[in-house]
């Protein structure tokens, strides 16, 4: 027995225990303060670890302990895979399991999700246009205020930060949560369990996806696996994991299937969500037919093109009353938040700064993005590896030089092409998604604030620069074979 037992300690397995256990540690906050309050409709501390017996320094360092330790069960069983995990199956079913302990977590670092579900209410129940009537337009007029009594999800919406903002996402976003929202009844606490239910499905989905696009279990768990994707995926419930399936389905049916009519539905699917799938268009359909010749890939970047704009604008005839569907994109670039932008605005006292730089790094974009793709038209071998990487250096660049509202959470989508890149950037894109979860306990501290986007953005330097001296000890990374 005591041989038996020491073997067991000594087994690798025992990091799968330990993970699941520090797990179900980080949901403890969320699922006191569920059984303590009965419902999430009071939640209102949304950058604050749920344990209100306690201040907010040693809630965050609680939070950061627990991640942590989240951060080097991770490392450890992606670095023991073949060992822990002797088929697919095991490997699904943890990831799930996992995954449900974090379905329960409040979202305590975004209240994004309740923007969402009331947006949906506010469709799906009153039948008002999302793109053109605000949640508290439509409850201000008249007696419609009565409502907030009966239902909850839109009362929940009414609250939030982004309440008096008409929809700033896709149509196929807001149809989704139009879904969601019409089954709930009008109960946010089933709102938001449904949300997050479908978010794991969606997880799930992705991880198979990455599989059979991979074939391997190091991708799999470098995604499925990350404390990150568990927090901004699942726990705080942001779309951008739709995004994701979206992109990881249009490279399925573009390299396994060979289909480049879905694939391009369903990139257009992604960019009907959010706006900047877009820049994998050109990349996909060159690549597809890289046997032609340059005029014949230019006709068919055109054919394809306009395949991609006809089912972009089928999803805005879902909501399309004017040009005002569109405006509610210029909204969150308008905002500032968590990048160098910060930075600047509060150091330097420079009129037109931030605007003028931000335009250089446009125009810069827009002529380096051109270029590529018209030298793509006339490259004569195209590999799908080398395209895959220029692609991700375009949506790097897109993330943190173009976007002024940057958030941890879009992070996410440099994950679908992690795959086809070298060691350096796999390991950036797995680094800075778990450095933004360490480097957002500055707003746990300190509370929501643009003004804390500067030692947040601090504390990402400080943890890239960091990271980037220890990539010698992060696991032999095998990339997938594709040509």
């Amino acid at each position: 027995m005591k041989e038996k037992i020491i073997g067991f300690i000594n087994s690798k397995k025992i990091i799968l225990m330990v993970f699941v256990l520090v797990a179900i540690l980080f949901a403890i906050p969320s699922m006191k303060y569920l059984l303590e309050n009965g419902t999430i409709l009071n939640f209102n501390e949304y950058f604050k670890f749920c344990l209100d017996d306690t201040n907010r320094l040693e809630q965050t360092i609680i939070y950061l302990v627990i991640l942590t330790g989240l951060t080097i069960c991770y490392f450890l069983i992606v670095k023991n895979r073949e060992k822990l995990f002797k088929s697919n199956k095991q490997m699904y079913m943890y990831i799930a399991i996992v995954s449900l302990i974090f379905v329960m977590v409040v979202p305590f670092l975004s209240s994004d999700v309740f923007y969402y579900l009331g947006v949906g209410r506010l469709d799906s129940k009153y039948e008002q246009n999302p793109y053109y009537v605000t949640i508290k337009e439509f409850v201000e007029s008249g007696d419609n205020s009565q409502y907030l009594e009966q239902d909850t999800v839109l009362a929940k919406g009414y609250e939030n930060d982004w309440g008096s903002t008409t929809v700033v996402y896709g149509p196929v976003w807001t149809f989704i949560c139009k879904i969601v929202a019409g089954i709930s009844f009008g109960n946010i606490d089933v709102a938001l369990l449904l949300f997050k239910l479908f978010n794991m499905a969606i997880h799930l989905l992705n991880c198979y996806l990455i599989y059979k696009l991979t074939g391997k279990k190091l991708f799999v768990l470098l995604y499925g696996l990350n404390p990150y994707m568990f927090i901004e995926g699942i726990a705080n419930a942001h779309n951008d994991i739709y995004v994701v399936t979206c992109i990881l389905t249009s490279l399925y049916f573009l390299v396994k299937k060979k289909n480049i009519i879905v694939s391009v539905v369903f990139l257009a699917l992604a960019t009907a969500i959010k706006y900047f799938a877009i820049l994998l268009l050109p990349f996909m359909i060159i690549y597809y037919f890289r046997d032609k010749k340059p005029w014949e890939r230019l006709k068919k970047c055109f054919l394809y093109g306009m395949l991609f704009i006809f089912i972009v604008a089928i999803t805005y005839l879902l909501y399309l009353q004017d040009i005002q569907v569109l405006s509610g994109i210029l909204t969150q670039q308008e905002k500032f938040t968590k990048n160098f932008y910060i930075i600047l605005m509060e150091y330097f006292d420079i009129p037109n700064l931030v605007s003028n730089v931000n335009r250089v790094f446009l125009i810069s974009f827009i002529i380096i993005y051109f270029f590529t793709c018209l030298t793509l038209l006339y490259k004569k071998q195209i590999k799908f590896r080398e395209e895959m990487r220029k692609t991700e250096c375009f949506l790097v660049a897109f993330l943190f030089l173009l976007i002024t509202n940057f958030q941890p959470w879009y992070i996410m989508w440099l994950f679908p092409l992690m795959m086809w890149q070298k060691k350096k950037m796999i390991l950036f894109v797995v680094q800075i998604a778990l450095i933004s979860q360490f480097a957002n306990s500055v707003f746990l501290i300190n509370g929501e604030g643009w003004k804390n986007g500067t030692p947040f953005t601090f504390f990402m330097l400080l943890g890239i620069f960091v990271c980037l001296n220890l990539r010698n000890s992060f696991p032999n990374l095998r990339k997938p074979k594709i040509s």
